[in-house]
């Protein structure tokens, strides 16, 4: 924080102001009122604490035209007059608290950590008044295929680090659902997880998001505002589609990286964090660095661990317990009481490739509990483009499970229980199934 500490005092003022350097505050002092007015003027302060008895400008006087200059700031007041009168007034004029001299330090430690949560809490409720109509998803994870289970298996380890993480895969694999179980595994996991899509936002607004900005910073910068970095001080950030951050941001973004400090947009005050950094990318970032667009020693800082996340098509195995899970969540939500899917229909999602991965599966789930008439999802329920069925037209449904089954035999190399958990069916079943279709081991 930047805080402004104003006593004619001066062995009060260095005591005071060499406490809170010592907690790694920025401190700006001011030997009076009208010299902290003027100063606050040409920077703006997170927290002032001033002194209440002062010539010429008292305490509530000064607080009073720094509050009309900048609203945002907060107030702590000091007094060697501790009277109930001039607790109140104080109060009454917007301060914060009110503390008697000599300061206890231990108080005034524990009256700053609030102020700054109270802060990030108001910048949290501004950024989600302005989100409000935008929908968020947060499930379960649901994972059966074996790539699957061992990125889940790597999850603990990841998270016992504060190395920063790089998440690839196609749009819809839920690379922002693995950033936020790190998160949820990890030590950080009771302070803040902030996302933000840097594809999302125009390249004039990006920075201001990420390192936020100083009143006046710009035209239309009528007050202070919080980066994402502050937020997540203490806590996660993760940033979706870091490819597409802009290389002048991204020359910023290595330097916190490299030092841990920043400055807001118009200030020049370097504040520091302590930020988990977790990204992620559907873009080949190599290529992207050979065509200039990306910078080579940005791709090594943030590839430290490096987490690839398998598309649909290639773990089929998660469909089923998918459908499965999405049924019983949407069920609820449009308080429908369906008992599942026909075996048709969850062949034709099986066959089918998922170019929007499981987005897209969620997204055809949800509007088949919509349109579905019946206790049970049908193929009239899931329409999908033919052609993206594989050779589905031309198969019988006997013809598709006996390729189905093959499959999976083929990936647990003939582990009958463990073929049999994936199928859903019992093991004495698929027996009868191999015996039935001829299927032997290649």
């Amino acid at each position: 924080m930047h805080i402004l500490v104003c006593d004619d005092e001066e062995s009060q003022r260095e005591l005071l102001a060499g406490f809170l350097r010592n907690l790694g505050h920025t401190v700006t002092t001011a030997r009076n009122g009208k010299e902290a007015i003027e100063k606050n003027r040409k920077t703006g302060f997170d927290l002032a604490i001033i002194d209440l008895k002062m010539p010429e400008i008292d305490g509530i006087e000064t607080m009073k035209e720094m509050k009309s200059i900048d609203p945002q700031t907060y107030f702590i007041i000091l007094t060697g007059f501790g009277t109930i009168e001039s607790a109140v007034q104080a109060m009454k004029y917007g301060a914060y608290d009110y503390l008697s001299k000599p300061v206890d330090l231990e108080k005034i430690e524990m009256l700053i950590k609030r102020i700054h949560e109270e802060q990030i809490t108001h910048q949290e409720i501004s950024d989600l008044k302005e989100q409000i109509g935008e929908r968020f998803k947060f499930d379960e994870f649901v994972a059966e295929s074996p790539k699957m289970k061992e990125i889940l298996s790597l999850i603990p380890r990841i998270a016992r680090s504060d190395a920063p993480v790089l998440i690839l895969g196609e749009s819809g694999t839920g690379k922002e659902l693995i950033a936020r179980l790190v998160h949820e595994a990890s030590p950080r996991r009771g302070q803040r997880f902030v996302p933000i899509s840097c594809a999302a936002l125009p390249e004039t607004l990006i920075e201001s998001e990420l390192f936020g900005y100083e009143r006046g910073a710009f035209s239309g910068a009528e007050k202070r505002k919080f980066g994402k970095f502050e937020l997540a001080d203490k806590g996660t950030l993760f940033l979706d589609e870091i490819g597409d951050l802009p290389i002048s941001v991204q020359v910023k973004l290595l330097r916190v990286l490299q030092e841990f400090t920043f400055e807001r947009l118009g200030g020049n005050i370097p504040i520091k964090v302590d930020v988990r950094l977790i990204c992620a990318t559907n873009q080949d970032l190599k290529k992207k660095i050979k065509e200039g667009t990306f910078r080579e020693d940005l791709y090594y800082r943030l590839n430290v661990i490096t987490i690839t996340l398998p598309p649909l098509r290639e773990r089929k195995e998660d469909i089923k317990p998918l459908v499965e899970h999405f049924i019983k969540k949407f069920g609820r939500m449009a308080r429908k009481q369906v008992k599942g899917i026909t075996k048709e229909a969850l062949n034709n999602l099986i066959r089918y490739d998922w170019p929007g991965n499981v987005r897209e599966l969620e997204n055809v789930i949800e509007r088949a509990l919509v349109l579905c008439r019946g206790d049970w999802i049908g193929v009239e329920d899931v329409p999908l483009q033919t052609s993206e069925i594989r050779a589905i037209q031309f198969e019988s449904l006997t013809e598709v499970e006996k390729n189905h089954i093959m499959e999976i035999l083929k990936k647990t190399n003939w582990n009958i229980t463990e073929s049999a958990r994936r199928l859903g069916i019992h093991r004495n079943t698929l027996r009868l199934k191999i015996k039935e279709y001829n299927l032997k081991p290649e």
